[in-house]
């Protein structure tokens, strides 16, 4: 892994990934495995959420395998002790204040959660370089998302919230600079099976 990644690399990471897997769960084990599942798949980054303490050693666990997003980051403690886990990239399900002053003065992206239009367009304003739009799924799904983009295209902006493998064609047709899937993608699934679906997916969307 690099030692760093910066706001423009992650763009463009994104923008080649498309799929953006976000893990949850309390169990290091299960969050580790799945993890390399997908960097077998051929995904460079992924958001391990922090649901539990243990959760920042599945993250130490892997750091050096695939890029980790540490995920649902609310607190400056949550967020420097993933990024001392080996966290290159933070995210939230909102625009706090706070965690933007750590993300500039160490220099790691910080995607930013938010809801409406004036906050994705403070979020940019900050210069967070991309923005998530969390909950997509209740606020409308795609039509919500081009509503956001129509006076604002030049916003980098990933969709958040029970949205599934299937529609991420959509998300991307739609203005998507990269989509983020949950549960959608591992679970009920073994880690050889998250590895298949993925890699097939990732041929799908890219072709």
């Amino acid at each position: 892994m690099e030692k760093y990644i910066y706001n423009d690399t992650l763009i463009e990471m994104m923008k080649a990934q498309r799929l953006f897997p976000v893990l949850r769960g309390k169990d290091k084990i299960r969050m580790a495995s799945m993890a390399r599942a997908l960097a077998k798949a051929g995904i460079e980054i992924v958001e391990i959420n922090i649901d539990a303490p243990e959760i920042f050693e599945a993250i130490e666990e892997v750091a050096g395998e695939i890029t980790v997003c540490a995920g649902g980051i609310i607190t400056s403690h949550q967020a420097e002790v993933a990024l001392q886990a080996g966290a290159k990239v933070f995210s939230s399900p909102i625009f706090q204040t706070n965690l933007l002053k750590i993300s500039k003065s160490r220099k790691i992206p910080y995607i930013a959660g938010t809801t409406t239009a004036n906050e994705a367009y403070s979020a940019w304003k900050s210069r967070i370089p991309l923005i998530k739009l969390y909950p997509i799924t209740a606020m409308g799904g795609t039509m919500y998302l081009e509503d956001i983009l129509r006076p604002m295209p030049f916003l980098n902006i990933m969709p958040a919230g029970n949205i599934k493998l299937s529609e991420v064609k959509e998300y991307i047709k739609a203005g998507a600079t990269s989509v983020a899937v949950g549960r959608d993608i591992y679970d009920g699934y073994t880690p050889q099976e998250i590895t298949m679906r993925v890699q097939n997916f990732l041929k799908e969307v890219k072709s």
